[in-house]
């Protein structure tokens, strides 16, 4: 189903019907009978029409309210058994799409408290369904206690496990103080152009921190940011993401900080909704003339086609998709969505404004992301090949190409840098 028109108003006509007449009789009594039922009838079409009508709007309240209002993912990952002690441990899960992949993940529990980095599959049952993993190590927490969890890309929880250089800084916004990480570079002679690193929907900065390490190898200086409503930063209840039409203002802070210390000219990177936020940052920003270029992973081309999907996979009605849209994109719903602005997903759309981008673009999308499609991607790197860099990705889920292949991504991003933008890793010191 398309969302991305408006449908046609259905016309309807009125005219006039004749009553149906006993043979013989006129308008005797059992014409009458025949109005009162049809009289009651037709009201009882229009109670359940009203009751219909209110209950689309309602659903439609709900999944507008579902896209704009920040939540914080549930750990409904059961945790089925720990055996081994110290650095020899495995965990049991169950057998999902996600448990199933190859590479290293995150798994979170304790309500965000713990945190333990999840290896290779090493047994996987299929009478039962379950797979067992070697478990790497663990950040925090203890996860032989955990009963419950949340399978995630992140796999560093703070600088320090990178094993890079990192500083805690604060960019000054107007909706309060946002917490970044200053990562320089251990190269003697860093370049002079920086990385800002930007998070998706949901995440924190920690989702970036999978980028650390090449950066450092190619002498880069990193930043990253946390933004507006994001889990870091968000202090009530009426937060409301604008999925890229928003958050791209701090963006612009974070560039102005890199500039202020040292930066020449900046490198965007943008995971998921991050991507739409720095095709935003690119186009509108005061600083757009210092960016260089742009680093995507699983990105946020079109928030049509994204939309598209989430109404597909959760079986929503073409009549409430269009609707949940009008919601967050016309005046009239601020009431019912909490949206102190509507959106422009027009101006979100870089499918149709291929034509505006003026910046190369390295642009990671496994074919196999479910929750944001490739489509829209692939689409921009075929009208632009001129500025679109997108190699091949398959079998990772939404944002996890480096879980599933460090080396390769990194490699990419560091040929990618080197060769559009001339960033050159720098030589190894003397001794």
């Amino acid at each position: 189903m398309s969302v991305r028109r408006s449908a046609a108003v259905a016309r309807t006509r009125t005219g006039r019907s004749r009553t149906p007449q006993g043979p013989g009789t006129g308008e005797g009594p059992s014409s009458g009978t025949a109005v009162r039922v049809a009289s009651t009838v037709l009201a009882a079409g229009a109670g359940l029409a009203a009751l219909v009508s209110i209950a689309s709007s309602g659903l439609a309240v709900y999944f507008a309210r579902r896209i704009v209002v920040p939540e914080n993912s549930p750990e409904d990952l059961e945790i089925l058994h720990v055996s081994g002690f110290d650095d020899d441990l495995t965990v049991q899960l169950p057998a999902t799409e996600d448990t199933m992949l190859p590479g290293t993940y995150g798994l979170m529990f304790a309500g965000g408290n713990g945190h333990a980095r999840i290896g290779e599959v090493v047994e996987y049952d299929p009478a039962s369904r379950t797979v067992a993993r070697r478990v790497e190590s663990v950040t925090s927490g203890d996860l032989h206690r955990a009963r419950w969890g949340k399978w995630t890309g992140s796999v560093f929880t703070h600088p320090a496990q990178t094993g890079v250089p990192y500083e805690d800084v604060v960019l000054r916004s107007d909706v309060g103080d946002l917490p970044a990480w200053f990562l320089p570079t251990r190269a003697a002679a860093p370049a002079d152009t920086w990385a800002i690193l930007v998070h998706g929907r949901g995440a924190t900065r920690t989702e970036t921190l999978r980028a650390a390490r090449v950066l450092d190898t190619l002498g880069v200086p990193a930043l990253a940011m946390s933004y507006r409503n994001d889990p870091e930063v968000r202090t009530s209840a009426a937060a409301r993401y604008g999925l890229g039409d928003t958050e791209w203002i701090d963006v612009d802070l974070a560039i102005d900080h890199a500039l202020a210390h040292g930066a020449r000219r900046v490198v965007l990177f943008g995971w998921s909704m991050g991507g739409a936020i720095v095709f935003q940052a690119a186009s509108r920003g005061r600083n757009r003339e210092r960016i260089a270029g742009l680093v995507l992973d699983g990105p946020v081309v079109d928030w049509y086609d994204v939309l598209d999907n989430q109404a597909r996979l959760n079986y929503l009605p073409t009549p409430i998709a269009r609707l949940t849209l009008q919601m967050i994109s016309q005046p009239w719903a601020r009431p019912f969505t909490g949206l102190e602005t509507p959106l422009d997903l027009d101006r979100l759309d870089w499918v149709t404004r291929a034509s505006e981008l003026d910046r190369p673009v390295l642009l990671i999308h496994s074919d196999d992301d479910e929750f944001v499609p490739s489509g829209p991607s692939h689409s921009l790197a075929r009208v632009r090949s001129d500025l679109v860099t997108m190699p091949h990705y398959d079998t990772a889920a939404h944002t996890k190409e480096w879980n599933v292949d460090p080396e390769r991504w990194e490699d990419d991003v560091a040929n990618y840098l080197e060769a559009k933008l001339r960033v050159r890793a720098p030589a190894p010191s003397a001794g």
